[in-house]
């Protein structure tokens, strides 16, 4: 089980959004925090694997559920 000390909830918005509130959100957290990313962009799975490549921020998961995906990144 791993440990979410952030969760942001991105229903409903289109890129880039997602990825914005995501850094905004990593940005106040501390190395080795897990943010909790929910969208339900189709177009975030892609966007956050470029994200976590660009940044240095893990991408330590991505799950989808129904209509909705899912990101969990670990704060670098």
């Amino acid at each position: 089980m791993i440990l979410i000390h952030k969760e942001v909830d991105t229903r409903g918005l289109n890129c880039p959004l997602p990825i914005l509130k995501a850094k905004k959100a990593l940005a106040d957290m501390a190395t080795g925090d897990v943010l909790k990313v929910v969208s339900t962009d189709p177009g975030s799975i892609r966007d956050f694997q470029a994200f976590s490549k660009q940044t240095g921020n893990d991408l330590i998961e991505q799950t989808t559920v129904a209509d909705e995906f899912i990101h969990l990144l670990r704060r670098r």
